[in-house]
């Protein structure tokens, strides 16, 4: 070839395609912005998925909690000495011992029944201050009534379908409480529970 396209001399220039470099780098970047873009959209869809289970189960607890004057014992109801018939039995060899002891239970406003000598089953065999004997339905009642009189009697029950507690008196029986012990006991029982402290 002549003129200004004459190749001249031993050299050939080299036909090379241009590098891409800047190509790749913006699409190493790219790549980089949307794998934490699709990160940073997971945590947000976990945070909000576990964040409403939470308030609702706080909200769940809160309805659930009951509130203090809920959980509050009502006030026990305890039959009155009147209504607690007791039979008076002596079991031990002091004469006389259950005939003053049902009067003095008389005067303190029980219904008195049988007065006596104990059967031969506990007659000599106690050796604590009392038993009370009586149905199962005397625990909750007449023996709660009848032993805040009497402290340290042993509680006992029986087949029998009647109401009447049997008061069997032991060889360290002395004397019954103070009236006014006896008055404090049966406050202590019948006063409502306090509720008990909320941690809601």
């Amino acid at each position: 070839m002549g003129g200004k396209y004459r190749i001249t001399g031993d050299a050939y220039p080299r036909m090379r395609r241009p590098r891409r470099r800047h190509r790749l780098v913006l699409a190493g970047i790219g790549a980089v912005v949307v794998l934490g873009l699709v990160g940073w959209g997971t945590l947000q869809l976990i945070d909000v998925f576990t964040g409403g289970d939470r308030s609702a189960n706080a909200a769940g607890h809160r309805r659930a909690c009951p509130s203090p004057a809920a959980s509050a014992a009502p006030a026990r109801a305890l039959p009155k000495p009147a209504a607690v018939k007791v039979n008076v039995y002596n079991a031990t060899t002091r004469a006389g011992l259950a005939k003053t002891a049902a009067e003095e239970l008389k005067k303190r406003g029980f219904a008195i029944g049988e007065v006596g000598n104990a059967s031969k089953e506990y007659d000599k065999k106690v050796p604590g201050t009392a038993v009370l004997l009586g149905a199962p339905t005397a625990t909750d009642g007449s023996f709660s009534v009848l032993g805040t009189h009497l402290v340290g009697a042993v509680q006992k029950t029986d087949t029998r379908k009647t109401a009447e507690v049997d008061l069997i008196l032991g060889a360290k029986f002395t004397a019954f409480s103070t009236q006014q012990e006896a008055t404090a006991a049966m406050a202590s029982l019948t006063k409502p529970s306090p509720a008990p402290s909320s941690s809601c």
